[in-house]
């Protein structure tokens, strides 16, 4: 089971595992509403390397991404559940709109995020290229995303 954790502490937590020669990766998101996809892809993550640390948006992060209503479920909680996830190592909860700050300061091995930025610009990429990280992009599970659990629920009679 995973840990939550400052980004302090995970700062320290990161100087171990490079002292060991563990590889960490590092990917981020809101996971509001945790469903198997979620699941899905940290599996993928988590494959990539020896720990995965978990960037979390914080409450106010969510709303100014994703608008009124969001997130449906609060930071610390959504915290809670992904840290006791098999493939999760740590989350740090952060309230900037990337994750931009969480990578200068772990510099992990490989930076996950899902297939949707394939075509999309992805504003951590030069951060985790100039320190020489690897930038991976998982396919997400096809029909699983919280937007359509969302809309799923709204259409329930």
């Amino acid at each position: 089971m995973g840990t939550i954790l400052t980004l302090e502490a995970a700062q320290l937590a990161r100087a171990e595992l490079r002292a060991s020669g563990a590889r960490l990766v590092f990917t981020n998101g809101h996971f509001d509403l945790l469903h198997v996809g979620h699941l899905d892809y940290l599996e993928k993550a988590r494959a990539c390397g020896d720990a995965l640390y978990l960037g979390l948006n914080g409450d106010a992060s969510t709303r100014r991404l994703k608008g009124a209503g969001r997130p449906l479920v609060p930071a610390d909680e959504r915290a809670r559940l992904l840290a006791a996830l098999l493939p999760v190592t740590a989350v740090i909860i952060f309230e900037d709109d990337t994750a931009d700050g969480l990578i200068r300061a772990l510099q992990p091995d490989v930076y996950v995020k899902g297939g949707d930025y394939a075509n999309k610009t992805l504003p951590e990429r030069p951060t985790v290229e100039v320190y020489g990280g690897q930038v991976v992009l998982i396919d997400y599970l096809p029909g699983h995303s919280t937007t359509e659990l969302i809309a799923r629920v709204k259409a329930l009679p």
